[in-house]
């Protein structure tokens, strides 16, 4: 078997910027792009927000046209998935039965929802939210006057549970910490953003545990929580996390530890294999360690490094990791990680008018900047952290000072 080209295994935004980047670096040879889903590449972001709410067309969701693929002679293999790798052979095994050659591989396997060990979990009306065909099922879920449970207060479920209250349903969120985003976001954001959603009517539980989920016919009715209470539900939506999907890679011997381990250029520890977005643990040299990142803009860098140490083209310059996320009329954007950090410094009263957090380390350097509806903040606030800029403390609080100079 010839052993002639390069293999994508996951056709998600991942695997889909690699394929793109490719041909845009100037890789002429055979590419073909395999995933598991029956749908060419398209962003996922919009799944909790626009698409549920009926705003976005699986053509505005696409990544690129269908065209592109033809024009660009990307083969897709579409509705399978990858069941081994043969290194020796530089194979891969797929569920259809067929077997394609690599000289190049590059894994884009995404990640799954980390899964709750309750009781009830199979009942009919208890979802994830991973892909469209998951979207589509919630959407006709969330008819006005459903009641939805959330379990988790991340990203995924407030944006979920925005939706839900904009298309007429109901909706409580469950989450064990005592704040909504506990491991994403500071106190000042985390307590707006919480008081945010019960002025909308979202029921936001604090601190709760759940017990189980509960049903009647098949098909799930309410759930219990730790102190014995019920939520009454017409849906369950859980959202506690995601984990790497590096089962694949394990099995082929590749080294992994939450997620396939990748250094600055993708690379895994098999010189012809590459690995890009949710499932790589990857480096990240401004905070010196080794870290897995959920995000469209780590997806795209990724798939940048894959494709330009493939085809001889220069490293890209590293970019430091950002966030966003909308939820009614809220913009949350973030860049940046606060590991180190020992002081926060809030930027504008906490408001829907805008206002910044900044995360400092010990010499005031700007480590993280969160901002809500503030994107000039954001905006400035990156360039400062991307420089490792030491700002007085006093500075970043002063309304006054203007962001712009700062950031210069």
């Amino acid at each position: 078997m010839s052993t002639e080209g390069i293999v994508i295994i996951g056709a998600g935004h991942a695997g889909g910027s690699a394929a793109a980047f490719l041909r845009q670096y100037g890789y002429k040879g055979p590419l073909v792009l395999v995933g598991s889903e029956p749908l060419l590449p398209y962003q996922r972001p919009p799944l909790s927000k626009a698409w549920l709410k009926g705003e976005a067309t699986a053509e505005s969701l696409a990544l690129r046209p269908a065209k592109f693929y033809a024009t660009q002679n990307v083969e897709t293999r579409l509705g399978i998935t990858a069941e081994a790798i043969d290194r020796a052979a530089h194979t891969v095994r797929l569920s259809d039965g067929s077997t394609l050659g690599y000289s190049k591989l590059v894994l884009a396997l995404g990640s799954r929802a980390r899964p709750l060990p309750l009781a009830g979990r199979d009942l009919a009306g208890v979802m994830e939210l991973r892909t469209a065909a998951d979207a589509d099922q919630l959407q006709a879920a969330l008819k006005p006057g459903a009641r939805l449970a959330v379990v988790g207060g991340g990203f995924i479920g407030l944006e979920v549970a925005a939706s839900a209250i904009a298309l007429g349903a109901a909706a409580t969120v469950i989450e064990r910490e005592a704040r909504v985003l506990a491991r994403v976001a500071s106190p000042p954001l985390s307590a707006f953003v919480q008081e945010y959603h019960r002025a909308r009517g979202v029921d936001v539980r604090l601190a709760t545990g759940v017990e189980a989920l509960e049903g009647a016919n098949g098909r799930v009715t309410g759930v219990r929580l730790a102190d014995g209470e019920l939520v009454p539900c017409d849906v369950a939506l859980l959202g506690v996390g995601a984990l790497a999907n590096d089962g694949l890679a394990q099995a082929a011997g590749l080294d992994c530890a939450n997620g396939i381990t990748v250094d600055l250029a993708a690379r895994t520890s098999d010189p012809d294999i590459y690995a890009v977005g949710d499932c790589t643990n990857r480096p990240l040299p401004m905070y010196q360690r080794m870290f897995r990142l959920e995000s469209v803009p780590n997806a795209i860098e990724q798939a940048k490094q894959a494709a330009a140490d493939i085809t001889g083209r220069a490293a890209p310059m590293p970019e430091i990791p950002w966030f966003w996320s909308d939820q009614f009329d809220l913009r949350l954007q973030m860049a940046g990680l606060p590991f180190g950090a020992t002081q926060l410094v809030l930027r504008g009263e906490p408001g829907v008018a805008g206002f910044a957090v900044f995360h400092l380390g010990p010499d005031d350097t700007v480590l993280a900047v969160e901002a809500l509806n503030a994107p000039a903040d954001f905006m400035a606030g990156r360039v400062l952290v991307t420089k490792q800029k030491q700002v007085a403390p006093a500075l970043l609080a002063d309304l006054s000072s203007d962001m712009k100079i700062l950031a210069a």
